[in-house]
Order: structure tokens, then C-alpha cells, then sequence
């Protein structure tokens, strides 16, 4: 079988019949034609892995051609082969997507080494990754084995991530499955390892607690925040680690990436408690002592997140901070256009948060529509589709906008999420929530070994909503369903996205500093 296909269009191919003689001669099926209507025709009709095109043809350019064969597909490498050294043919060609040009006369050998690094790259790629995972596997079997921190399991985290990302470039099923079963063992570790510490974490006389929502502006936005630079506090709502990773390299280009941190979101991993407590400052359970009228508990009517920018406030009062400070949430596509228009005003003041909804829409409406189920039926596909929608976001046309000016951005999120696959059952009352990944209710019946469960609320930092409340989160990539409709519900929410418990994808969120460039 032909190591590739070969398609060669050249309107002097005679003259070139050495060459294909030698690259057939190396394991490569070569196919020739004389002119850019025929090779265009011949891409619709025929699979091939590499695109040999001579730049000036009579009848239609090799630059038309190559416009033409992209229409027609877009992702075949094209080698364009030209006489013409001069700047603006290679311009248009490099712009119009080739994967490598060649300067007539060209030597085999030139040939050979351009085929191989465009097709044996991906080959190359995946080897090296594989290689280089089973060298690591060791490693992270092994620090998760030694009882890590709150630190060290950030590390933890950030190392599977990184190797899921290289495994996508591999495209290797067998090191997806390793790597796939080397995170479940992680997160199986890491429920252990919240479960234990979770309540320590959140008393207020623990010295010994990591980062976490409730006082993450105190500690990592506020110190960097100084008259005379504007800083913007982006948090985009339900932005896993991975998702970030995804759309990095378009921050990449407009700002410098300073530091890429994390930090640990509180239970339940849902906005209006995580978001919250983020804005105030403020446990849950402490917010609800403060602002009596503005909190509302799960099965309150009204929405949950329509206080922030108060609960702001008293968290700058409390802190005795006096920045000049604008609050912007955008929750639809008018909104994000009336950021565009707007960042300009933002720049006069010392701090503006952008509240940013789009990834919590999608992951809501990912469970509801089927349409999205297609879309995000996995993690590969949900970065997939995080990176397009920032791509075309209001978000990242407003940030281009200041991209030239003197400011900070610290891009954060308030919780993650993960997709489930294991369904647990439990049993409560009509009172009891609905949510799939946390429940409080009273007289809950449900499996010690399926959940975290607090019975007194106040534990875990969380008011107590009911007399006799408890609140049980899910584990790794567990969902809470209820016995009635059983089978229904389990085949409707298996492998969606969902959030509210105890995940490293739902409790390690990035926060990342930039400045302009």
C-alpha cells in the first residue's frame, strides 16, 4: 500500500517524469496533470494526502488553483512550486494556506523532505507524545499515590490536562483509554482527598485551606489592582481548565500571559453559590447573614445572581478599598455588542468586571437541545466548540479593542464542569432540588459511598434552607437521579455536562493574569 497519494500538476510535467519515477520508487502512489482545471476536478472526485501545484500554468494560475482546491477542500496540504521568488506571490500563497513552498528547480530529494514533514508529521507527533505519556504515567501514578496537597493536586490536574491535549494531536485510542482511566483513579483519589478536608478548608479558623471563591478577589485580584492602570477582572462563567487551554493562544496574540494559576471553587460548583461568594467575599452561609433579602436558596423563586455588584460593594466596604469600578454582565449577544461598544469608557476606571455567561448557556442548553448533544458529545468536541464561539465572541473583539492600551486582565471562571456516566440513585422529599450533581432536601436516602454529605449545611460554609437540610454533592462522574422515570432520566443526562459537586473539573479553575504587550 502507498505510503500517500501524490497529486502533481505541473503544465511541464514530461520533464518531470524523474521525479515521480523517485517518489514511486520511495512508497508514493504519484498521479499527474497539466493544468489547474483538471487538478480541481480531481480533488472533488478523489481522496489525496498531498498536493503538489506549479505556480504559473497557462489557463488558470496556480494561485487560482490553489484558491479552487481549498473551495473544494480546505484541509488537503498544498506544496506550491514557483519560479518566482518575488514577495507578493509568496504573500498571497503563504495567506491562501499553503503547508510549504518549493523554489523551482527543485531537487528530489527537496520533494521527498517536504512530503515527510507534512505527512509524517502527524505520525512523528503521536509517537513522540505516546512515548513521552508512558515515561510520565509512572510519575503521576505515583504522586497520586503519595498523599498529595491541595497544591499538588492542582499540579496533578494541570499534568493530565496537558497530556489529554497532546493525546488529541495524536489521535491514539489506546493512550485516550490509558490516559482516560489514569484520570477516573484521579478524581476517585481526589473525592477522597475533598471529602476529608472540605469542612477544614472552609472554618473560618483554619490557617491551612487553599485559595477558594470566597476569598479569591481578597487575596489574588485586589493586590494587583493600582490607580492609574485599568484592570479587567474577566469572569467567564463554567470554564473548565481544559477550555482555557483552548482558547489561550488567541490571548496569546494580543496580550503577554503573566502567570496561569488555579483555585479551588466551593461547593456546591454551581454560579449562584460559587459566583456569589466570589463578589461578596463572603461563604454562602455568611452572605445569607449579611444580605437576608438578597440571597435565595434553591428552591426560592426569583433569580439566584441578581446581587453581585451589591454583594461587591460590601465586599469593597468590609476590605476599606476605594477603586473607581464598573460592573458589566453580559448574559446575551446585545449585551456582548454593547461591551464592544463600550470598553472604551472602561478604561478610566481602576477595575471592571466582566461577567460573561456564554459557557454556562452552552452547557445548560447542551443538555436540553439535541442539537448541542451532537455538538458536545465529548471533551475534545466542548473545547471545540469553546474556542470557536471566543474566537467570534463580542468578548474577544471588546479585548481586542484595548489590546494597545495599559491594562491588566485577570481571566477567571466561577466553577467547571464534567461529563457523567455513572447514575446514583436517591430518594426525597417534594421539597428536595432537582440539581443532578448536588441535592439538599430533607430526609434524603441516598448511598454514603455515592456522595459527600453534610447533615448540618453550616459544615460545608451553606445556610441551612430547610430544618433538618443536608446537602449531598456527587462524585467523580456520578449524577443523582431519582427512582420514578429512572431509565429516562439516565439515558437522557448520561454523558452531559453538568456541575455542582465534587470533580478536579468542577473545583480546579484557571486564573490566569495578562497584561497588555
Amino acid at each position: 500500500m502507498a505510503l500517500a497519494k501524490i497529486l502533481w500538476v505541473d503544465d511541464e510535467i514530461e520533464s518531470l517524469q524523474s521525479q515521480k519515477i523517485f517518489l514511486e520508487n520511495k512508497g508514493y502512489e504519484v498521479q499527474t496533470l497539466t493544468n489547474g482545471f483538471d487538478a480541481v476536478e480531481y480533488v472533488k472526485d478523489n481522496i489525496i494526502d498531498v498536493v503538489l501545484l506549479d505556480e504559473s500554468m497557462p489557463g488558470i494560475t496556480g494561485l487560482e488553483t490553489l484558491a479552487r482546491i481549498k473551495e473544494v477542500n480546505s484541509s488537503v496540504p498544498v506544496v506550491m512550486i514557483t519560479k518566482n521568488e518575488t514577495e507578493n506571490v509568496m504573500d498571497e500563497a503563504i495567506g491562501s494556506q499553503i503547508s510549504d513552498y518549493l523554489i523551482k528547480p527543485v531537487n528530489p530529494n527537496q520533494v521527498l523532505l517536504s512530503l515527510k514533514k507534512i505527512i509524517d508529521n502527524k505520525r512523528l507527533v503521536a509517537e513522540k507524545t505516546t512515548t513521552a505519556y508512558q515515561q510520565q504515567f509512572r510519575n503521576l501514578f505515583m504522586a497520586l499515590n503519595s498523599n498529595p496537597d491541595y497544591n499538588e493536586w492542582m499540579e496533578i490536574y494541570k499534568k493530565l490536562i496537558y497530556w489529554e491535549l497532546e493525546m488529541e494531536k495524536s489521535d491514539s485510542p489506546e493512550m485516550m483509554e490509558i490516559l482516560a482511566s489514569q484520570k477516573e483513579e484521579a478524581n476517585t483519589e481526589f473525592f477522597k482527598f475533598v471529602s476529608k478536608n472540605y469542612a477544614k478548608w472552609v472554618n473560618p479558623k483554619s490557617d491551612e485551606s487553599p485559595i477558594m471563591s470566597h476569598n479569591l478577589m481578597q487575596f489574588k485580584v485586589f493586590p494587583h489592582v493600582e490607580k492609574g492602570t485599568s484592570t479587567f477582572f474577566i469572569l467567564i462563567d463554567n470554564l473548565r481548565f481544559d477550555q482555557w487551554k483552548a482558547i489561550q493562544p488567541m490571548f496569546a496574540e494580543n496580550f503577554r500571559i503573566l502567570e496561569e494559576d488555579s483555585f479551588y471553587s466551593i461547593l456546591p460548583t454551581a454560579t449562584q453559590y460559587c459566583r456569589n461568594a466570589i463578589f461578596a467575599g463572603l461563604l454562602p452561609v455568611d452572605i445569607e447573614k449579611q444580605f437576608p433579602n438578597q440571597w435565595k436558596n434553591d428552591e426560592e423563586e426569583g433569580g439566584k445572581n441578581l446581587f453581585e455588584e451589591d454583594f461587591f460593594k460590601g465586599q469593597l466596604k468590609r476590605l476599606k478599598k476605594d477603586f473607581k469600578y464598573s460592573y458589566t454582565k453580559v448574559l446575551n449577544h446585545h449585551d456582548g455588542q454593547q461591551l464592544v461598544n463600550n470598553i472604551h469608557n472602561l478604561l478610566n476606571n481602576d477595575l471592571n468586571i466582566i461577567v460573561y455567561n456564554f459557557v454556562d448557556m452552552l452547557s445548560h442548553a447542551r443538555t436540553e437541545m439535541e442539537v448541542l448533544k451532537e455538538l458536545a458529545s465529548d471533551e475534545v468536541s466542548y473545547r471545540s466548540i469553546t474556542r470557536s464561539w471566543f474566537e467570534h465572541s463580542p468578548l474577544n473583539q471588546a479585548l481586542k479593542k484595548i489590546a494597545d492600551k495599559n491594562v491588566k486582565l485577570i481571566l477567571t471562571t466561577d466553577h467547571g464542569s464534567v461529563r457523567v456516566k455513572t447514575p446514583y440513585k436517591v430518594i426525597g422529599d417534594k421539597q428536595t432540588t432537582t440539581n443532578l450533581r448536588y441535592k439538599h432536601g430533607r430526609n434524603l436516602n441516598y448511598e454514603n459511598k455515592d456522595v459527600l454529605a453534610f447533615k448540618d449545611p453550616r459544615e460545608a460554609g451553606l445556610p441551612v434552607p430547610n430544618v433538618n437540610s443536608s446537602f449531598i454533592f456527587a462524585k467523580e462522574d456520578g449524577f443523582l437521579c431519582y427512582p420514578n422515570n429512572y431509565n429516562h432520566y439516565v439515558n437522557y443526562y448520561r454523558n452531559t455536562f453538568q456541575h455542582g459537586g465534587v470533580s478536579m473539573e468542577e473545583m480546579i479553575v484557571p486564573l490566569v493574569k495578562m497584561a497588555s504587550k
